[in-house]
């Protein structure tokens, strides 16, 4: 089946990519819950090691939804300010790589005040069941692959919080299954998008 992208390039040298990042998802989340869209996702083309770059791309099969959602006034009003370049929607390349990048929210418990939440929550579980609680059985470290962080702002509470990201190569494409940030997880949704590395 024939997908279709747009790229948002960030143009200011010194920019918060993290924010600048969450505020496109969140636009796109938004746009998402409103007209009740399936199967749209993000991929990011200038991904590296040391940040998740200057770009975010959106992946659809429908040329339709594309274009409603690169004329969304957020978008619009930072290209006018000359903040952002909006790219015109095209069709994804053949020779594009294909890559999975997923929301991992386990990534969250590795952090301290993640880890007290979790702790007073565990604990208070215990004393209703009347069961001892040790907390050291609790602190077993995890290792993480690489990931990024992007700031977002939850649309219901008003809160700011990580999504917390990771890229997976992967051998083939896959059904597009997405969340409504647009990205894949550890469990239901297994999307994949194109990596976009020629760009």
């Amino acid at each position: 089946m024939q997908r279709y992208y747009f790229m948002v390039r960030f143009l200011p040298e010194k920019a918060n990519l993290a924010l600048l990042t969450g505020r496109c998802i969140l636009i796109m989340h938004g746009f998402i819950c409103k007209h009740e869209i399936k199967g749209l996702g993000v991929s990011f083309p200038a991904w590296s090691d040391t940040s998740i770059g200057n770009v975010i791309a959106f992946v659809h099969t429908d040329i339709a939804v594309l274009n409603h959602l690169s004329q969304q006034e957020y978008f619009q009003d930072m290209q006018e300010c000359g903040f952002f370049n909006i790219g015109d929607v095209g069709a994804v390349p053949d020779d594009c790589n294909e890559v999975r990048f997923k929301r991992n929210q386990s990534i969250a418990k590795m952090f301290a005040g993640e880890a007290r939440r979790r702790l007073k929550r565990l604990e208070k579980r215990a004393l209703a069941r009347e069961e001892f609680f040790n907390p050291s059985k609790c602190n077993i470290p995890r290792e993480q692959d690489h990931f990024h962080c992007i700031a977002i702002e939850s649309k219901s509470t008003g809160q700011d919080f990580l999504l917390h990201v990771q890229k997976e190569k992967v051998r083939r494409p896959e059904q597009a299954k997405f969340n409504q940030y647009g990205l894949a997880t550890n469990q239901e949704q297994k999307g994949t998008v194109p990596e976009f590395n020629m760009f």
